[in-house]
């Protein structure tokens, strides 16, 4: 079996959604890394981490929850979204032995997931708007993740399931 299986991506990307999944499916353990760095600056919510500590302070926390005993005995593992650009973290993700696995999305398919969602929850990357950030952040981010990911999933035209049958996949287990 090829775990841990960290998950990267956007917001919208299917992450945590699929994360769960996957655990369950393989009867191991899962860990969302936002709200492990919300919980290590004493925060609710990644929401409220990120509004009262800000940006610099969520990534910090971000690297020392990477490297937390915790996230290391989980087998698979939403990472945030800005996970890989925080100061340290692609290293710490190079070195692991966890499979890394981009679920990747275009612009056009993340705003219609969003949409769709409660935006409240996630405060905005850049200043802008949630939803038109979109582009800019996938612009910024895409090439950070396609060099770092062992796996690359188009999910665009997958749904839930059928992603989630590619990550087994990957998993070694189907």
């Amino acid at each position: 079996m090829t775990l841990p299986v960290y998950l990267l991506g956007l917001r919208g990307s299917g992450k945590s959604t699929l994360g769960r999944a996957l655990a369950s499916r393989l009867r191991v353990l899962f860990v969302d890394l936002d709200d492990v760095t919300a919980s290590l600056l004493k925060c609710a919510t990644p929401a409220e981490a990120l509004n009262k500590h800000g940006h610099a302070a969520f990534r910090s926390a971000e690297v020392r929850a990477l490297l937390s005993p915790g996230v290391a005995r989980a087998k698979v593992v939403a990472l945030g979204g800005g996970t890989p650009t925080a100061p340290g973290a692609p290293e710490a993700l190079r070195k692991g032995a966890a499979t890394l696995v981009y679920l990747r999305a275009t612009p056009a398919t993340l705003r219609t997931r969003l949409e769709r969602t409660d935006l409240s929850s996630r405060p905005s990357l850049t200043g802008s708007d949630v939803l038109a950030e979109i582009e800019a952040v996938f612009e910024r981010r895409d090439p950070i993740y396609l060099a770092l990911a062992d796996e690359v999933i188009e999910v665009d035209s997958l749904d839930e399931a059928g992603t989630l049958d590619k990550l087994l996949e990957i998993a070694g287990r189907e």
